[in-house]
């Protein structure tokens, strides 16, 4: 038997613990990784047969490693067992049996981005105009319904209250024909299409119900409706399920996470045993008291209490600053004065942030500083065009059907077709009921192109025809090389010979690496399965903090890694949380938990820092600082006034003369609620009414405020006078 020493008494009992449902509340850094692994592995010394064994997991990093741990406790009998993100599991099982449901096995798999591409072309085919609404906001939507199991005869039915829902319902009825025409499955078919499966063919749904004998879900708080109505679909008459989540860190709601899902786990299944772990392995006691007094103030939530035998540690530090620039001027300062006290690597630094948009400002001060930084979740390598485009030839290649991707490498590299001949093109295909690949190949029957154009859309054709009959007989490696050299690439972007083009010559040099190394690692390795791989890689995925660099990423993309140094920038109403004044309770409740995740990635220090002001749509705005920042129990917290003393030797701008502003200000004050007037305040006045102040002069009696109020009026008024009502 496989010893347990190395885990906690209730870990034990969790891993021990193998018949009927399991739900283990696993706290932040309290070791659930470890505890997945060791019960599979005990399940495997029990003789459970490793094939039996459906493991599904939110990443395929975790995946891997949790794979290469249960390795290195049982050996070989680790390779055969069912372990994947949702995604990558049903789209094997969708491999195999997809043509039950009518689909080729051959099937794209289409990106956010893909998706998005497909119901641009259905709206400019259907001729749709609508100023209310964007592609991307339609794409939203058919994403969000999906993921909660609607689909368009529903959404016709139960959802369709105004003139917009009807075109979305139009849309959406398009999309999943067109999707199905193009032998495609989005990232959320790859959930609903097995479920249409198993209720379809029961004969195939018995198969895989008496296969999977033990199934055990990672990161159950984030499941939505459809991967736990699969989960449910499979689990046998043993009930032989077990989840293991926490409460705290659900935060994806918006892509269909829902909580009630581990919230009401004791009520769908009564017979459930429950395990808390609380030992916390990762923070410090001040640390995991900072993140206790932040989630305590959301009602929906699984009551526990992390604990830990680690030290005290460090008291988070709040930085007051004064704008955005500022904010990444303290920072980098913070991070020197930290690599030079406890003598850590630049990889040890982590800086978390709400939104994407919020690292512009640090990239530029760490460039100024030198500091080497490296982003998570800007873009990901096999979503930059030209990776993109190199990948559609391929998926082309395995898919004749895939017209997204035709329609993507149709002119690249440019060889005369352009837009008027694809429409053309595509209404040939749409009147015959044909492929637009098959209509290359009757390209001479379409009215109105040009014969030169013709040809070289048969010489288009043809080029595709030799490497799909190659595809077969060479390595993917040899196969994507001699394309891309065929193709000119390369030679386009040497010649152009620009920082981008070389940027661009180089990604593309590294996707022919990556299929090299993916083809030699699996002699027998096949398109489709890289293909697959590339659709379902997440950033995260890519990410190994090897190298010596600063990461920045969303608190999101955070969630599940660890640093030493912590900074969480940003900590502003309207910005952390984000939009409150228009959000739920059930929004703000999800906004904290986002929060308690940003603090429970630090292992020895936190830092959390807010600004004063900030450019927001264009204008310079007064930021209050966030809510959560109160909510930390007095004494974990000490503040500093990042800025004072702090010396610009550039050109002053406007925005800089504002900042110089504020520096003059005692900080203590300003945060003092409804005080003082400042640039961007919102304001009451009793007889011009709502106004916003853009501008401050003067000091002491002498000060005075620019306001516009309402209707434009534009007022210069004495604050000794005014009697401006802060709002």
């Amino acid at each position: 038997m496989i010893s347990l020493k190395s885990l906690n008494e209730e870990q034990k009992k969790a891993v021990k613990q193998t018949d009927g449902p399991i739900m283990i509340v696993a706290g932040a850094g309290s070791g659930k990784t470890r505890v997945l692994t060791y019960k599979v592995a005990y399940l495997i010394d029990m003789g459970v047969n490793p094939e039996n064994i459906l493991a599904l997991t939110f990443t395929n990093k975790a995946a891997k490693e949790m794979k290469e741990r249960i390795h290195e406790l049982v050996g070989s009998k680790a390779s055969s067992i069912w372990m994947g993100t949702f995604h990558s599991i049903f789209a094997r099982i969708l491999r195999i049996e997809s043509k039950q449901i009518g689909y080729e096995s051959n099937f794209s798999i289409y990106d956010a981005e893909d998706s998005h591409s497909l119901v641009q072309n259905i709206i400019s085919n259907f001729n749709i105009e609508l100023e209310a609404i964007t592609s991307n906001s339609i794409r939203h939507k058919i994403s969000f319904f999906k993921n909660h199991m609607v689909l368009p005869g529903e959404f016709k039915k139960k959802h369709m209250h105004s003139f917009i829902d009807e075109k979305v319902a139009e849309v959406f009825e398009e999309y999943q024909k067109r999707l199905y025409e193009n032998n495609a499955m989005d990232f959320e078919d790859l959930l609903l299409k097995p479920i249409e499966l198993f209720n379809k063919k029961s004969n195939l749904y018995q198969k895989y119900k008496k296969k999977f004998k033990y199934i055990l879900v990672d990161e159950f708080q984030d499941t939505n409706k459809a991967q736990y109505e699969i989960i449910k679909m499979l689990i046998n008459k043993d009930g032989n399920i077990c989840v293991v989540g926490d409460d705290a860190q659900s935060i994806y709601s918006w892509r269909g996470a829902n909580l009630g899902n581990m919230l009401d786990f004791e009520k769908d299944f009564l017979k459930r045993k429950i395990f808390k772990l609380e030992q916390n392995y990762r923070s410090t006691k001040t640390i995991l008291l900072a993140a206790d007094s932040i989630i305590k103030n959301n009602k929906d939530q699984l009551i526990k209490t992390l604990w830990t035998e680690n030290n005290d540690g460090e008291l988070l530090t709040l930085i007051k600053c004064a704008d955005e620039k500022d904010e990444a001027f303290q920072i980098a300062k913070y991070i020197k004065q930290e690599i030079s006290k406890k003598k850590l690597s630049l990889k040890d630094i982590a800086i978390l942030y709400r939104t994407n948009a919020q690292s512009r400002a640090l990239e530029d001060i760490f460039r100024r500083e030198k500091i080497p930084y490296k982003i998570i979740g800007g873009v990901e390598f096999y979503k930059r065009k030209e990776v993109k485009d190199i990948v559609a030839y391929l998926r082309v290649l395995s898919n004749h059907n895939d017209e997204e991707s035709l329609l993507r490498i149709m002119n690249f590299p440019q060889r005369g077709i352009g837009s008027t001949t694809i429409k053309r093109m595509i209404a040939f295909a749409r009147k015959h009921d044909i492929s637009l690949y098959d209509t290359m190949a009757r390209i001479f029957e379409v009215i109105d192109i040009k014969e030169r154009i013709q040809k070289n859309v048969k010489a288009f054709r043809l080029l595709l025809e030799k490497y799909t009959d190659l595809k077969d007989k060479f390595s993917l490696g040899e196969l994507s090389r001699a394309m891309v050299d065929e193709l000119g690439v390369l030679k386009i972007f040497k010649e152009e010979g620009t920082p981008e083009s070389r940027a661009r010559l180089e990604n593309i040099s590294e996707l022919l690496n990556s299929l090299s190394e993916f083809s030699s690692s699996n002699k027998d390795a096949k398109l489709e399965e890289y293909l697959e791989d590339v659709s379902l890689v997440s950033d995260i995925d890519l990410y190994e903090g090897k190298a010596n660099s600063v990461t920045l990423l969303t608190v999101h993309s955070a969630k599940g890694l660890e640093f030493p140094i912590v900074f969480i920038s940003g900590c502003e109403e309207d910005i952390f949380p984000l939009s409150n004044r228009f959000n739920s309770d059930a929004t703000v409740e999800e906004e904290r938990r986002l929060f308690y995740v940003a603090v429970t990635r630090a292992q020895e220090k936190v830092y959390i820092s807010h600004a004063r002001s900030r450019y927001r749509f264009g204008e310079v705005a007064y930021q209050s600082r966030s809510r959560f920042i109160d909510e930390l129990k007095p004494g974990v917290l000490k503040e500093v006034n990042g800025s004072i003393g702090r010396k610009s030797s550039q050109r002053k701008s406007k925005k800089e003369i504002y900042y110089e502003y504020f520096e003059t200000v005692d900080y203590e004050d300003f945060d003092q609620d409804n005080k003082f007037v400042r640039p961007g305040s919102r304001v009451m006045h009793e007889k011009f009414g709502l106004g916003k102040v853009t501008q401050v002069t003067g000091a002491g009696e002498m000060q005075k405020a620019t306001v516009i109020f309402e209707g434009n009026n534009v007022k210069q008024l004495m604050l000794k006078f005014a009697k401006l009502k802060i709002l």
